[in-house]
């Protein structure tokens, strides 16, 4: 794995901090696939998954204004061996969430999927 994962977890949460859309989806690849329990109050699919950066765009780029307080406070960051688990607590919940991120050989993240507590 050629990311740094303390590097790759403070900028990911710092892109969702600043609330920078473009920002954010600096870190995934065009052929992304995300998963969340969360998704489909925007998208519609029952599925919770949202497959391609610009469909990601549009899943984001809907949620973020509706959540004006969302601010993430990093936990931990734990490397697996060809991604990683983020640990952070998200104010829009007031919970704790793992999201867990796969790169590819570009480093950006292909798959990605978050688990709430």
């Amino acid at each position: 794995m050629t990311v740094e994962p303390q590097a790759f977890a403070e900028a990911w949460v710092a892109a969702w901090n600043s609330r920078d859309l473009m920002q954010i989806l600096s870190h995934y690849a065009d052929d992304v696939v995300f998963t969340s329990p969360y998704s489909s109050h925007y998208t519609g699919d029952p599925s919770g998954r949202v497959v391609g950066k610009a469909a990601l765009a549009d899943y984001w780029g809907r949620a973020l204004p509706a959540l004006p307080d969302l601010r993430f406070t990093l936990r931990s960051v734990l490397k697996g061996a060809d991604g990683l688990a983020i640990r952070y607590h998200s104010s829009a919940t007031g919970r704790e969430v793992v999201e867990i991120v796969r790169f590819g050989p570009d480093g950006l993240v292909r798959v990605s999927a978050a688990y709430y507590e």
